[in-house]
């Protein structure tokens, strides 16, 4: 169904091609998981099946890319409708109509498709991403989740015999991403649609593959095979193989089903629970050192006490330090919506707080009202003793920064280098501030770069250093790991320990249960707009089937959240 036949694609001015020599097939109703680190061309793989490459994207592409017959250099993406089905990393770039129900019927519309035909296929897309109370809502009132459905069923519902689908799950909670991940194996299994994806976490696709496409590195062979076979070499793996190679278990599990089959010798020579450690803000488990170098926690800590005091002495010693923001009975109303009601939260220094909840929960409307973004309709939110709304903004970045669950929103210069001119401005900081948290952040950045030329993970480490700018007590992250492969996410979690370390409180809105597990002291969880749980990281995600990671699931019930932490018990 999809060949690819020696295909290498050149972008203009770059010196090496994107991909190099790629030569694969995809039959008819399978799944194919390309995997790889970020920056090794999968987009592009993805971008050449739906003919984006080179037709829209520009560049030179060699070989031949086939899809259904039909050659992707003659055949332009709109000649390529009717057979290929295609959801990019953004929705938002994807929606041409205003509502639910009219963009899940648009494809159809364009294809010509009879009435009769598009409401059943509509009605049938509804109940099974389960978007039918969602169908006449704005597309714009939605959270960043509900968007991804909506894309997601907006390609299902003409019914093409390819998917073409990068990062599908990266916006929604582990259930929805469940439901899509089924809905996908149906179609596979049932209909015969051939379907070519690539995702970064892998601890909630890899059961799902037939095969894996591997591309190690930059201009490397892609190697296709098994899932066992090619987690065996992947330089980037979920945790549950990570796992299973330290235990040295074999066949090499990859799923939690199997990982517990095989666990009963390494539970029992886990039997004593891990150490709590002492801290002024508490950790409910161990935060185990790191021995990644870039960025280093250390030398970041440095930079920021260069332009800063070091708040982390203030209160090392004596009573708990005072709240940097107190969230006292909120109520938010959007609309018709109510999405918070009696919501009561306190943040104090150096604590990290994971935001958890099902897609529409609150977690965004809560980080933009502890932002200023919305103005309660009952209750009370003050940031620094003073309400973030009624703060004027030069006042309000000094107490608290917020990252986007699109990092782009906050980048609007042509360069790097003018981002970070308007960053210290803004934040009243000495000229270069910025430019040297973006050098330790990302050190082979140009200043003349654009920030669109920017991966995923570059885009989010330039927004994090335009935020920290000011230095906010308050750091506020909407889904800061979407698009980062797992070296990019450690290299994160590493910037983040550090500015905890330094004193900065951290809230985060996140549905990575893996990330939760790795950084928060708190975890607490909402469901259509309430507080159902609020507790020690290690409590709650343990006693959550939804979200616990899958080292907790596989270890249970013994409180073992990361593979770091087996590690550093076996040493």
């Amino acid at each position: 169904m999809i060949r690819f036949e020696d295909v290498s694609v050149t972008y203009a001015g770059a010196p090496e091609p994107s991909v190099r020599g790629v030569d694969f097939e995809v039959p008819e109703g399978e799944l194919v998981l390309l995997v790889g680190p970020s920056g090794v061309g999968k987009s592009t793989v993805l971008g050449a099946v739906s003919g984006l490459v080179p037709h829209f994207t520009g560049g030179t592409l060699r070989g031949r890319v086939t899809v259904a017959g039909r050659d992707t250099r003659t055949h332009k993406p709109r000649e390529l409708a009717d057979v290929v089905g295609t959801v990019g990393q953004d929705p938002l770039s994807h929606f041409v109509t205003d509502t639910v129900e009219d963009e899940l019927a648009y494809g159809m519309e364009s294809l010509g498709l009879a009435p009769a035909v598009m409401r059943r296929r509509v009605e049938e897309t509804l109940d099974l991403l389960s978007l039918a109370d969602l169908r006449d809502r704005p597309i714009a009132t939605l959270s960043g989740g509900q968007q991804q459905r909506v894309a997601i069923g907006s390609v299902l519902t003409p019914h093409p015999r390819v998917l073409v689908l990068d990062e599908p799950t990266s916006a929604l909670d582990p259930g929805a991403a469940e439901e899509v991940l089924a809905v996908l194996q149906r179609l596979v299994h049932d209909l015969g649609t051939t379907v070519l994806m690539a995702e970064h976490r892998l601890e909630r696709v890899i059961q799902y593959a037939d095969r894996l496409a591997l591309l190690p590195a930059p201009g490397a062979p892609l190697r296709l095979g098994t899932p066992s076979e090619i987690m065996a070499v992947s330089p980037v793996r979920p945790p549950v193989v990570d796992l299973g190679r330290l235990a040295g278990w074999s066949p090499l599990p990859l799923t939690v089903r199997d990982a517990r089959r095989q666990a009963g010798p390494l539970r029992e020579r886990l039997a004593t629970p891990p150490p709590q450690p002492t801290s002024s803000a508490p950790h409910p488990h161990p935060q185990p050192p790191t021995t990644r170098t870039s960025p280093s926690s250390s030398a970041f800590s440095r930079l920021l006490r260069g332009h800063g005091r070091n708040r982390d002495r203030d209160h090392a010693a004596g009573p708990p330090p005072p709240e940097v923001a107190v969230v006292d009975g909120l109520a938010v109303r959007r609309g018709r919506v109510e999405a918070l009601r009696r919501i009561d939260l306190t943040a104090r220094p150096g604590e990290t707080i994971a935001l958890m909840g099902r897609n529409g929960a609150g977690k965004s409307t809560l980080l933009a009202a502890l932002v200023g973004l919305v103005e309660p309709t009952a209750g009370s939110v003050r940031v620094g003793g003073a309400p973030p709304h009624r703060t004027a903004p030069r006042d309000l970045v000094r107490r608290v920064g917020l990252v986007p669950q699109e990092p782009r929103d906050l980048l609007y210069a042509d360069t790097v280098a003018g981002e970070c001119e308007a960053a210290d401005e803004d934040a009243g900081a000495a000229a270069g501030t910025c430019r040297a948290l973006v050098s330790e952040l990302l050190p082979d950045i140009a200043d003349t770069t654009h920030p669109r030329d920017l991966s995923e993970g570059q885009r989010l480490a330039l927004a994090l250093a335009v935020v920290l700018t000011a230095r906010p007590p308050l750091l506020l992250l909407d889904e800061p790991t979407r698009g980062l492969d797992y070296a990019a996410k450690a290299r994160l979690l590493t910037v983040l320990r550090g500015l905890a370390a330094e004193g900065h409180a951290i809230v985060l809105a996140t549905h990575d249960v893996e990330l939760a597990a790795e950084l928060a002291d708190r975890v607490v969880i909402l469901a259509d707009g309430e507080v159902v749980a609020d507790g020690p990281t290690a409590e709650v995600v343990v006693a959550s089937p939804s979200f616990a990671p899958q080292v907790a699931k596989i270890l249970a019930p013994e409180p073992w959240l990361t593979v770091a932490q087996v590690r550093g018990a076996l040493a």
